[in-house]
């Protein structure tokens, strides 16, 4: 017996022909199978399938995905694994039942967004926001940080949940640690770079430099992302096992849950660390340095951690680059939210620039998990497959095609117009950043957030699918460049519809009187 099964044995045991498959598990650079399993053919004789070791767990999948969905296949035909549970194919989704299950995690993720905007809202007024205006620099920043290593946390073990490599005890315990660990050592990392971009962006309009406030954003920056990575970290994990056991994409749930309240912490985390050291600034100077060097010393034991995964060991050394640029960018718009928020004519800046960030971030990091995990069911990064990467997709193919990717990105584009009036409804009902809604307020406002989303879908579909054929993980080098032109694109087009509104007179909107 051949140590490979031949793809033209399975489709002839499944009665579909020969046609040849766009995710057959016979493609270079695969492991050496492992074992065979025994399936009956149509004339009760005995034909042995090879199966691939749990290292090529996704061909697996594949050939588990023919033998399920082939047309002529009888269910008596098939022979159980011990591979566990199959997940259920991306394929079989209609656009109500992605709608059902994004609805949910996405209001939930949305109230969490409008509870930082709240927080943000008030915190604007405290000492440490007035006498340390680079903390509005890292807001952005951070809340992004959480967005690129959470969500990117939530695609990583969506896909490998989908494909099967959580379906063990031993697996599930090595996917956590080191997926836990990974996280610590990205932002740890990122948040000390953070704070030296706060710096720079700070220093470079006004020509001022305070080294005791530089230490004071340095700590605030790292001990926020430690500890806000860490929380979220672990109701991470415990959303897709728990979504996985009950039958849920966790594509559609995870990386809405894990925004739900991760602004609202991270934020919360800045606030209150950034005030409790600033009331140290005159006596205990030193405890600034000490809280940066605690949690660098910790960094060597998660770099430990993380290595002794083979999944996480690749992204703990090539994963730097979207997280450290996508942390650059949201800066940018940190900066302009920095010089909007004390400028009377942009009142009210504040409360909405959460909101509008993160429900965009929000959905497009589901989009982009969703074309990653349907990619890796057909094949590994970089290879040549039916679903070759579209280098330049038309909109009409994004949002118009019958496929199940176009049906995920319309389903989620309409989901921004009624999500941001339930939001716009609950701050104006909080009076949030002393706001009465008006219709040519709103009209500016979704105008901006469509738009917002329209081009973070478009991009996702064309970066997801760039990435994948030149051999890179999507799961860990989009979705930090997505959720950070999420934070871009949000706090710029909200600004300019602000500034329209003063230029055109209508201060009818009240916002900020």
């Amino acid at each position: 017996m051949s140590s490979k099964s031949e793809p033209k044995d399975v489709h002839q045991l499944n009665g579909t022909g020969p046609t040849a498959s766009p995710c057959s598990s016979d493609g270079p650079g695969r492991e050496p199978l492992a074992g065979t399993s025994e399936f009956l053919g149509p004339d009760g004789a005995g034909v042995e399938v090879g199966i691939e070791s749990r290292a090529n767990a996704k061909g697996v999948r594949e050939e588990d995905a023919l033998l399920e969905n082939g047309s002529q296949s009888n269910e008596s035909d098939d022979v159980s694994t011990d591979h566990g549970p199959t997940p259920p194919s991306p394929l079989k989704e209609t656009s109500f039942s992605i709608g059902l299950q994004v609805l949910f995690p996405f209001l939930l993720a949305g109230f969490g967004t409008v509870a930082a905007g709240m927080v943000l809202d008030i915190v604007q007024h405290w000492e440490v926001f007035q006498k340390v205006t680079e903390v509005f620099i890292l807001v952005p920043a951070l809340l992004g940080l959480k967005g690129n290593l959470e969500m990117t946390l939530a695609s990583r073990l969506s896909t490998a949940a989908n494909i099967g490599h959580m379906d063990t005890p031993k697996e599930l315990w090595r996917m956590i640690t080191g997926n836990m660990a990974l996280i610590q050592v990205q932002a740890t990392v990122v948040g000390f770079l953070a704070s030296i971009a706060a710096v720079v962006f700070g220093w470079i309009p006004d020509g001022h430099f305070s080294i005791p406030h530089a230490f004071l954003l340095c700590a605030s920056s790292v001990a926020t992302a430690f500890i806000a990575s860490l929380v979220l970290g672990m109701i991470m994990i415990g959303v897709i096992i728990g979504s996985r056991k009950i039958g849920i994409n966790p594509d559609n749930v995870a990386t809405p849950i894990a925004a739900s309240l991760g602004d609202l912490i991270t934020l919360a985390l800045l606030s209150g660390i950034s005030w409790g050291l600033y009331l140290e600034l005159n006596h205990w100077r030193y405890i600034y340095p000490l809280v940066c060097a605690f949690f660098v010393a910790l960094l060597p034991v998660w770099v430990v951690l993380a290595r002794r995964s083979p999944a996480t060991r690749e992204v703990l050394y090539s994963g730097w680059e979207p997280v450290i640029i996508a942390m650059a960018i949201s800066s940018v718009g940190g900066l302009i939210l920095d010089k909007t928020v004390s400028d009377p004519n942009f009142a009210g800046m504040a409360v909405f620039t959460p909101v509008i960030n993160g429900v965009g971030g929000n959905l497009v990091a589901v989009q982009a998990s969703r074309i990653s995990t349907f990619l890796h069911m057909n094949g590994m990064p970089g290879e040549n497959s039916e679903q070759a990467p579209r280098r330049c997709p038309s909109p009409c193919t994004t949002f118009f095609s019958p496929d199940v990717n176009s049906r995920s990105a319309r389903v989620l584009f309409l989901l921004v117009v009624p999500g941001h009036l339930v939001f716009l409804y609950t701050i104006s009902c909080m009076q949030g950043g002393h706001t009465t809604l008006t219709l040519i307020f709103i009209i500016f406002y979704m105008t901006a957030a469509l738009l917002q989303v329209l081009i973070l879908l478009y991009i996702a579909d064309w970066m997801v699918h760039w990435m994948w054929g030149r051999g890179l993980d999507p799961d860990n080098f989009s979705i930090p460049y997505l959720t950070a032109l999420g934070d871009l694109l949000g706090t710029g087009l909200l600004a300019l519809s602000f500034h329209i509104l003063w230029l055109i007179g209508d201060r009818d909107t009240d916002v900020g009187d």
